[in-house]
């Protein structure tokens, strides 16, 4: 439920009220304290985030093992980083629209859908990028085993 009283308040702000302040360390260290606090409530409610951790722990690996260059680890780097945005703003867009129509709505389920959906359209990328990537290094490995 809204809180009427904050709602009002939020209207009623002027740019002048926006103001963030001085920049300062702190500040900046509580931001990355936020995140840091969403990365685990996101691995703590979300089963695929831990599926795209243990992904990404094997990429990584995988990349140290066949000692990548850097052109390489940058197309690693982002397609892990694309998967787990989407994955943040997928479980972001979960919470508020949770928030907004508690009970089911036909609208907020298409909209998890979607959002779902481009979580989906970055694994796939990701999981193409990576065999692009590592496919060449993973059939020399496999040749040599045979």
């Amino acid at each position: 439920m809204i809180d009427k009283k904050a709602d009002n308040s939020l209207r009623s702000e002027s740019s002048d009220d926006l103001d963030p302040g001085p920049f300062t360390i702190t500040g900046r260290l509580r931001s990355v304290t936020h995140a840091v606090r969403g990365v685990r409530l996101m691995l703590k409610s979300q089963h695929n985030a831990w599926l795209h951790a243990c992904a990404s722990i094997m990429v990584l690996v995988l990349g140290a093992v066949f000692r990548l260059d850097a052109d390489h680890w940058c197309w690693l780097v982002i397609a892990i980083m694309s998967v787990w945005t989407a994955e943040a703003l997928n479980t972001a867009l979960e919470f508020l629209a949770d928030v907004a129509s508690p009970e089911f709505h036909p609208l907020i389920k298409r909209a998890k859908d979607v959002a779902a959906a481009a979580v989906l359209v970055s694994a796939v990328g990701a999981a193409t990028i990576g065999f692009i990537v590592l496919g060449p290094y993973l059939l020399r490995l496999l040749e040599r085993a045979i």
